[in-house]
């Protein structure tokens, strides 16, 4: 079985629940490859992997190819990716605004009184440059603006940056919603919402991506489908909890996506193309809709 796609799921929950569904069925081969949603959506289009690791929908572009090539997919939410904003638990800071996390976190405020604190130079503690949460942080609540450059400290995983601000009563970090509630730190709301479960799953929390595994409806192999099974039960809710992600409420019903009619010409060249680029090894940027040329 191979899975493509999204660095979101690929880079430590899909290894972790692969890991935990070989233990039940050791001679279940899976070969994992991360280079972007993109990548999954177009492997699978192409018939290069069996399942597509997606933390987005399907782009127009792509939902096009799929209907050239008569093909439904099936699409099997396993959860979300959610990040918390973080401050010292003294701090008198409780909301903040989208756009104050971000002027936060880019440097465009420097001090906490410009964000309704105290008068303090904010301290930033963040994840180091080859992580995932790095970009996916950016992009989620920075408008993909590069990351200040003073008073900013890098660390290898949520649980470091959580120590850090716990010691820091100007210190300002992001972590997990499981690990925000560590003591010595609080989560921030954003705009009036808080990051818990239930504001992620009802699609109100604005730091989160809702993760998809896809696959072709109509030749998904008996052990893909097992796969997603697995993630979907219990026990695999449970992994998906404990990787410091959101699991959704229930085990969500497989839907088929909607499909868009095809631009005769247009969507052929699309087609070509991107059976090019995957030959290649060559994807369009992951959260950037692809044009025609």
């Amino acid at each position: 079985m191979v899975i493509k796609g999204s660095n979101t799921i690929g880079e430590e929950l899909a290894p972790k629940l692969i890991a935990e569904y070989k233990k039940d069925h050791p001679n279940v081969v899976i070969d994992l490859e991360t280079k972007g949603s993109a990548s999954g959506f177009w492997g699978v289009i192409a018939g290069m992997c069996d399942i597509a690791a997606a933390s987005r929908v399907m782009f127009k572009d792509e939902q096009q190819q799929a209907q050239i090539r008569n093909m439904e997919l099936n699409d099997a939410v396993i959860g979300s990716y959610c990040v918390a904003v973080i401050v010292n638990a003294a701090s008198p800071l409780a909301d903040l605004g989208r756009d104050q996390v971000r002027d936060l976190f880019t440097g465009a405020l420097q001090n906490w009184k410009e964000a309704g604190g105290p008068d303090a130079a904010v301290h930033r503690y963040i994840r180091d440059r080859i992580s995932g949460t790095y970009l996916g942080f950016r992009e989620l609540a920075m408008e993909d603006k590069p990351y200040a450059t003073n008073n900013a400290t890098a660390f290898k995983s949520y649980a470091e940056i959580v120590q850090a601000v716990a010691q820091d009563p100007t210190g300002i970090g992001y972590a997990s919603i499981q690990l925000a509630a560590t003591p010595g730190v609080k989560a921030v709301a954003i705009g009036g919402v808080a990051p818990v479960a239930a504001s992620v799953n009802e699609g109100k929390y604005p730091f989160a991506r809702v993760l998809h595994l896809y696959t072709n409806k109509a030749k998904e192999p008996p052990a893909a489908r097992g796969f997603i099974q697995f993630i979907q039960s219990a026990r695999g809710r449970e992994i998906v909890d404990q990787m410091g992600f959101v699991p959704p409420r229930s085990a969500p019903r497989r839907q088929i996506p909607s499909t868009i009619r095809p631009r005769s010409i247009l969507a052929f060249r699309a087609c070509l193309r991107y059976t090019l680029l995957c030959q290649v090894g060559r994807w369009p940027d992951d959260d950037v809709e692809p044009t025609i040329p």
